[in-house]
Order: C-alpha cells, then structure tokens, then sequence
C-alpha cells in the first residue's frame, strides 16, 4: 500500500516522511490544496494530513475532502470520529455529554433573551469561550453578571474577532518576560494592532451564540493526556502567573509521578469509546473528581520531553518514542473508519 502525504512543516508529517523513509514504507507526497488532488491520490490507499485550525485555506475544506475519500473506501489520518470535532468547543460539548463522560458543566445559547435570563440567575465567575482557538485564545474569566451580560450583548450583535490583537500582545510580553520567545515577536505582536491576520478576515467574526463553563477553581494546573492508537502519554501543565489558564503556559512537567492512574484509565477508554485515532484531553481535579475541559487531535508534538508511555492495559512504557510513528502504523493496517462505524452498527442493531 502507498500512502498520500500533504507535508506541513510545523506539524506530523516530518516525523511521518522520516519514519516511513527509515522503515521503507511507500508514499507519495501529495498537494491537498490542489484542484486535482483526488485524481493525484488514486494510487494511494491512504491520505495522512495534519491540518491546522488556524490555516484560513485548511479550514474551508480540509475536513469535506478528507471525509469525501473516506467514504470512497480510502484510509484517512484524521479520519471523521478523529476530527469532526476539532476546534468546535460546542461540538465537545454535545460529543461528551452523549455518551457520558466526565466534562465540566457547559452552556451554550443560540438567543440572546434566553442567554440574558440564564445570566440572571447563574453563579459567578464562569470561563467565557469562543468555538474556536487554542493555547488559551479566546477564554476569559467572567467575574460577574454585569461581565457576562456585555459578552451576551456582543455575541448577539457585532461579535468576536478571531483575532483579539490585544490580549495576543499580552500574551507575547508575558513570554517575552520569562525569555521564551524574542523581541521580535513582541514587535510583530505591536505591529498586529494595526491589521488583523488573513484568518479572522477569511472566518470573520463569531456571533450569533454564546458559550459558558463552570470555573472549576483551586486548580494551579491542568493534565493533558494524548492517545494515540491505544497509547497514552501526559503532561501537567501549570496555570500562568495570577491567571486562571494553563494551556500555552509554558509551564511542563513530565515526570510518570504527577499521573494518576484514573486520569490515564479515563483517556484510554474513553477514547476506545468514541472511536478516535488520536486525541488530547485537557483535565481539571473537580471536587477529587477529573473532568474534561476540551479535546482536540492537532495537538502539539511533546514526546522528546515525555518520560514513557501506557499502553492500553495501563502498562508504563519508559523511555522516548514518536507518537507520529504510531500514526503511520494505523495506516498500513486495520479498517477505514467508515468501516469501523458500519462494523458498530451491525453489532448494535443485531443487538
């Protein structure tokens, strides 16, 4: 089998070429931006794309045309379970609540009278967030109704930039202060007062619904675990400075000993559950109890500071490893998720 591969720099598909060159696997690089690219996957069986959510050109079409070649009868990376939900904070929303996983509470309104009477009578403070954004964009600790209210009115009138050049530039000075990243970045962030990014043009704002959680509090981080074809590997990642948000912090610790079993356990099977590639899972401690917070598949590469790995029955693997690897290694065997999802469904109606 040959697989399709749409090489992104900055993301998988470099460890991708690297593996399949060391182990002699076929592949073709591929350009999903092209016009023809289904004619050019034909002598593929697979098409492996790691596509970004802030990419204007990946987010018009990247997952109409992975789906379309999935139902085609080709193995996709990520496939429609993996990535349907990619950021959509409501999509998670609705995913967890149906089948029952532990989550932080959430609302979500599509009408501003009925948002507005929700304000009036909920408690306070509650995280505010847009669908989209990662690394803590657009997330913002609402301390009070008078707060909440002027969100409501915003989300129902102009609404939100995808790009809030103000708390970017924070964000970059924060950074620039604890010498992760250089005055350069500063000054492009000074500059981007001035014009927004191609993608909040390209996007355009968010409007037209509103969407709250509860803040789970006393939390001075946060645990993301990734799965990965039934392997699970996490990072604790503390709050920043007089803040609330942990992703994006810069903050990492590896160590296995930070890990309870039961956050470990709950990624794993929930991940078997909804049929998922590959994930991230953010945690919060809630009353002893871990909730979810978010999820996505495009998360970032940290394995060369992970300390080892669990495989599926909770086996601590020491040592490094390339979850990338992992992800070519589901291509070249196993069912397409198509196939997979009519597997399931035999099972359920014969049940």
């Amino acid at each position: 089998m040959k697989i399709g591969i749409h090489h992104r720099p900055d993301g998988f598909s470099s460890r991708w070429l690297q593996y399949c060159n060391e182990n002699e696997i076929p592949y073709k690089l591929v350009n999903c931006y092209s016009s023809n690219i289904v004619e050019e996957l034909e002598e593929c069986s697979a098409l492996m794309w790691h596509f970004h959510q802030a990419n204007p050109k990946d987010v018009l079409f990247a997952k109409q045309l992975m789906y379309s070649l999935e139902t085609a009868g080709k193995k996709v990376f990520p496939d429609f379970h993996t990535c349907w939900h990619f950021d959509d904070k409501v999509g998670q929303k609705y995913l967890l609540e149906a089948v029952g996983a532990p989550m932080a509470p959430s609302y979500v309104f599509y009408d501003r009278k009925e948002a507005l009477d929700w304000v009036d009578h909920a408690e306070f403070p509650k995280v505010f967030k847009l669908r989209r954004g990662s690394g803590s964009d657009h997330v913002r600790l609402v301390k009070n109704r008078r707060d909440a209210r002027r969100l409501v009115r915003q989300a129902f009138g102009a609404g939100f930039s995808q790009y809030d050049a103000g708390s970017n530039l924070k964000e970059r000075w924060r950074r620039f202060r604890k010498g992760k990243t250089n005055i350069k970045d500063v000054i492009k962030g000074v500059a981007r007062l001035g014009y927004t990014t191609e993608f909040a043009k390209v996007i355009g704002n968010e409007k037209g619904y509103i969407y709250f959680q509860d803040f789970i509090a006393d939390n001075d981080h946060d645990i993301r675990v990734n799965v990965v074809d039934g392997k699970a590997f996490a990072v604790k990642r503390r709050v920043r400075e007089n803040d609330f948000r942990a992703s994006g912090s810069g903050y990492p610790e590896f160590e296995k000993h930070h890990f309870p079993d039961e956050v470990i356990e709950i990624a794993l099977d929930l991940t078997r559950k909804l049929n998922l590639q590959a994930v991230a899972y953010d945690f919060l401690n809630h009353n002893g109890r871990f909730v979810i917070s978010e999820l996505s598949y495009g998360f970032c590469d940290m394995t060369d500071d992970c300390t080892g790995y669990w495989d599926e029955d909770m086996n601590w693997h020491p040592g490094k490893f390339h979850e990338q690897d992992w992800m070519v290694d589901m291509m070249l065997r196993g069912s397409t998720g198509m196939e997979r999802l009519n597997s399931q469904m035999r099972v359920f109606n014969e049940n």
